[in-house]
């Protein structure tokens, strides 16, 4: 019997695990340990009064096709929602609240993009000017996203406009992420000979259509809801969710891999036999040892670095250079009347200058028409981020103070005073590795060390994508390499199948 463990039960872990029995079969032995006493990582649904709401990761890339395809899989296609094309997100910069503006690529403006609202008039003509301004780059090379913006756009793009989008997504500062790990396409753009970022942007973004074919989209009964606020030839919605929160992913992968769990378990040490892999699980005082044919590690990247110190040293060392933030999310439910001033928006990106805790707060009820359809109570639930990279400290601020602080917060962005029916607060330890200048580089290097360890693969947000998509290509592409590698062993072709 063949018998893998996979380390880690995030969506990682829980995609490579799922992908191991699909190509091993029934009869292969899967053992996940995880030091947690729950499955899912930073994937985490509560309730919220009475409705199921995410406090880890809260959407997903629609257009990259790994969730989609997964879903199928798993017979949850009828699950898969979109937020609304009714309401848009604002930003507050410069003490003002202003619409997001539009025609941009995470932030960074195209020829279309109209940043009169967001900008002061000395910002709008260093912006303006961009595209005039000789670009010098080399194909290949990597510099940090706010330096380059800085240098052809001016300090309020980058501090008003990008810095919130990125942050929202990493928990991270935009003068120390890296362009080509976090806007890939705009470094290809670059590569390939753009004259401009702002040319760079044009050439990656779709056309936008008439105002007319808009208006018509947009009123239509005849077009489904999900192609309303788009036009002919788009991809469609961008983001999408599960109805019912992520658990109803991680619950559903947990029993299509059948995997033996081992939680509530550090795994210790990782040390090679002549047939395999043996891991020490549990506690120092009881330690226990489980042997397996071959290891697939999807955890974070300082765990990685303990794991690896023997078995791969240079993989190890680059896993102890990656950096990590701890983000925080509170999520409130209030009663309609008690929050009849917040705006018919999406929610609101703040700037990191801005004299606030929080670093975005989402109106979820408004974002998501399946949260409001389900909250048949009248309640409107919303979410705020707080803890850039560099801010752990706030994971050591009590519950109580930290809902006092995003309230206050609320109240000065929209003006809701009451206090709120529920609440929660969620700690991510860690939580975010963080894409510096030559990520791609040192991944490659993890990668290539962990490749000449036989039975050994890594899967994970570290790698190739924090987002959901990517964590669960990465944990299907370990798995893969790992049936690969024991259908070469001998007697054991027989019963492994070599992933198409």
């Amino acid at each position: 019997m063949t018998h893998v463990a996979v380390v880690g039960g995030g969506i990682s872990g829980l995609a490579g695990a799922h992908r191991l029995r699909t190509l091993l079969g029934p009869s292969a032995r899967i053992t996940l340990v995880d030091r947690a006493d729950r499955l899912g990582g930073v994937l985490r649904t509560v309730e919220l009064a009475g409705v199921a709401v995410d406090v880890g990761a809260e959407a997903f890339l629609a257009r990259r096709p790994e969730v989609p395809a997964l879903l199928a899989e798993l017979g949850l296609t009828e699950q898969l929602v979109h937020p609304s094309a009714a309401v848009a997100p604002s930003v507050r910069a410069g003490g003002r609240t202003v619409p997001l503006p539009g025609r941009t690529l995470l932030g960074v403006p195209s020829s279309a993009s109209d940043l009169s609202a967001l900008l002061s008039e000395a910002g709008l003509a260093k912006a303006a000017g961009e595209r005039d301004r000789p670009l010098r780059w080399s194909p290949g090379e990597d510099v940090a996203v706010g330096g380059l913006l800085r240098a052809r756009f001016g300090d309020e793009v980058a501090d008003r406009l990008v810095d919130p989008l990125l942050s929202g997504v990493y928990a991270g500062r935009v003068d120390a992420l890296g362009l080509r790990a976090t806007i890939p396409t705009l470094a290809a753009a670059l590569d390939a000979g753009a004259p401009s970022l702002t040319a760079a942007t044009d050439t990656l973004l779709p056309p936008s259509p008439p105002p007319r074919v808009i208006q018509c989209l947009q009123h239509s009964d005849s077009v489904p809801p999900a192609r309303r606020f788009s036009h002919p030839g788009s991809p469609g919605p961008v983001f999408g969710a599960l109805r019912g929160g992520y658990r109803v992913l991680v619950d559903a992968l947990r029993a299509a891999s059948g995997v033996e769990q081992r939680l509530g378990l550090p795994v210790r040490g990782l040390a090679r036999r002549l047939d395999g892999w043996r891991l020490e699980i549990g506690t120092a005082v009881a330690p226990e040892a489980l042997d397996v044919d071959a290891v697939l590690l999807a955890v974070p990247a300082p765990v990685l670095r303990k794991l690896l110190a023997d078995a791969a040293p240079s993989a190890s060392r680059v896993a102890g250079a990656v950096e990590l933030a701890s983000p925080v999310v509170v999520a409130l439910a209030y009663r309609a009347e008690d929050a009849a001033t917040l705006p018919d928006t999406s929610g609101i990106l703040i700037a990191a200058d801005e004299p606030l805790y929080a670093k975005a707060f989402t109106h979820s009820a408004r974002k998501w028409p399946h949260l409001a359809a389900e909250a048949t109570d009248g309640l409107l639930r919303l979410r705020a981020s707080l803890g850039r990279a560099g801010e752990s400290a706030t994971l050591r601020v009590p519950d109580e103070e930290l809902v006092g602080r995003v309230r206050a917060d609320l109240e000065t962005l929209t003006g809701v005073a009451a206090a709120p029916v529920s609440a929660h607060v969620q700690r991510w330890g860690g939580g975010l590795p963080q894409y510096g200048v030559g990520h791609g580089e040192l991944v490659a290097e993890l990668e290539r060390a962990v490749a000449e360890q036989p039975g050994l693969a890594v899967a994970g947000a570290v790698l190739h994508g924090v987002g959901v998509p990517a964590c669960i290509g990465t944990g299907r592409a370990a798995a893969e390499r790992l049936v690969a590698q024991l259908a070469t062993r001998p007697g054991d072709s027989a019963r492994v199948s070599v992933p198409k």
